[in-house]
């Protein structure tokens, strides 16, 4: 049984793991044309990633684009996932051609692309264009 010191140490421990790490990760959010429009608006960075889930390479960009979206720089930061099979529209709008696609976006204009890049150093460097 446990005594009520083992069980509020627990409930410790739980509540600074959710507040550490990728809690403060700007999470991905489907892509949704007014709400992109809308976090452009604001001012704030946006990232677009154009992902498929058969795609060798979108696979590879996932870890890389965690971990940078869990710097604290790029907290504020809102990201959308565009389906590359299911989104057509929104590419279209957005002028994709291939998965794997990263726009950033800053201040409402468009401020670089890349198509295929896995270099976490090029990625960084994508992203600290929007902040």
């Amino acid at each position: 049984m446990l005594n009520r010191r083992t069980l509020m140490t627990a409930l410790i421990l739980v509540a600074g793991l959710a507040l550490s790490g990728n809690a403060q990760a700007a999470e991905a959010k489907p892509f949704d044309q007014a709400a992109f429009e809308a976090a452009k608006a604001t001012g704030k960075p946006v990232l677009v990633e154009v992902t498929a889930p058969w795609c060798p390479t979108c696979k590879a960009q996932k870890p890389i684009l965690t971990d940078l979206k869990a710097q604290p720089k790029f907290k504020d930061m809102a990201v959308f996932e565009v389906d590359f099979d299911s989104q057509k529209d929104a590419l279209r709008a957005l002028g994709v051609q291939m998965q794997s696609t990263l726009i950033a976006f800053k201040d409402n204009k468009e401020v670089g692309r890349s198509t295929g890049d896995t270099n976490k150093d090029s990625i960084a460097a994508l992203l600290n264009k929007a902040i």
